[in-house]
């Protein structure tokens, strides 16, 4: 470059001034900016966008506390279940919250200036391009309407789903969120569910089967279990049919069994189960009735 300009003056000179010119025309351009102007837009600016988020959490709090309002006055007018209460409420909620947040992006885009026309025109186009594989998503919205329409299942019912049982935590219109009794949350795509196997909707069967050796004396062992029923059952509200027979039943390799059918409340059953067993075999134990140890243990005969 040093050569060139040593060979040819002009030329540095005229890079020189060319440079010179654009700093001026640079330098006017900042000078012709209003500053206190462009300072007082971007306040202005800021000013509408905290008021669009404020508007945005006052509106959404009332909104909460007004869905809140109604499905407790109608699940008392209605005697609605609370499950059905609470898929109900998060529904709504969720759609709310929704609704809410594309007000709040559409208000803030607006205040920015992005012109909103084109962007809603392609948003179409996309939508319509994506519609085209969409099918699973179709397919979801509408499984979940009509289990929501058909109350098929409800937040808190114990149902089973695809050989997964567990406490529904969450349905929308996508997808249903179960877990499980050893707290594995499952997420299940509407469109997978065929059949829903409701726990929660009646009372639930509990049959305990208790082996015994072919030789024991059947007649006491029924005195015993309608002992410990007499006793135990009127402790336990969540019992709503008691046993009205004491069967004994054959259960394979020359054994007998005594079988005890009661029912309970939907989602006690399991517990009900455990305690009455234990209470079974305790009495059973101390009146000396002797147990099989195993499936196949015959020796007490």
């Amino acid at each position: 470059m040093f050569l060139a300009t040593e060979e040819n003056p002009d030329a540095g000179a005229e890079l020189s001034s060319e440079i010179t010119e654009k700093v001026g025309i640079l330098a006017e351009l900042w000078n012709k900016i209003n500053w206190q102007q462009v300072m007082i837009s971007g306040i202005v600016l800021f000013l509408q966008i905290l008021l669009s988020v404020i508007i945005f959490f006052i509106l959404k709090k009332i909104g909460h506390v007004l869905i809140e309002t109604i499905f407790r006055k109608y699940i008392k007018e209605n005697h609605t279940l609370p499950n059905r209460y609470n898929t109900l409420y998060k529904l709504s909620k969720n759609l709310y919250n929704s609704i809410l947040y594309f007000i709040l992006v559409y208000a803030i885009l607006g205040l920015i200036g992005i012109d909103l026309g084109p962007l809603i025109a392609g948003a179409g186009v996309i939508g319509l391009a994506l519609s085209l594989g969409a099918q699973g998503f179709v397919s979801d919205i509408v499984n979940g309407f009509m289990i929501l329409l058909e109350k098929q299942l409800d937040v808190g019912d114990v149902v089973k789903i695809n050989d997964i049982m567990g406490v529904v935590e969450d349905v929308n219109l996508k997808t249903t969120k179960l877990k499980d009794f050893d707290g594995t949350i499952h997420f299940i795509p509407n469109r997978a569910i065929t059949v829903i196997s409701n726990r929660s909707r009646a009372d639930m069967r509990v049959m305990l089967e208790i082996r015994l050796f072919p030789n024991t004396d059947l007649d006491h062992v029924r005195t015993i279990i309608e002992g410990v029923n007499a006793r135990f059952i009127p402790q336990y509200e969540e019992i709503t049919v008691k046993p009205t027979n004491i069967s004994f039943v054959p259960v394979g390799s020359g054994q007998t069994a005594v079988q005890i059918i009661m029912y309970t409340k939907a989602g006690t059953e399991f517990a009900i189960r455990n305690t009455f067993y234990e209470k079974y075999v305790d009495a059973l134990s101390k009146e000396g009735i002797e147990l099989p140890k195993i499936n196949m243990d015959l020796a007490s005969q």
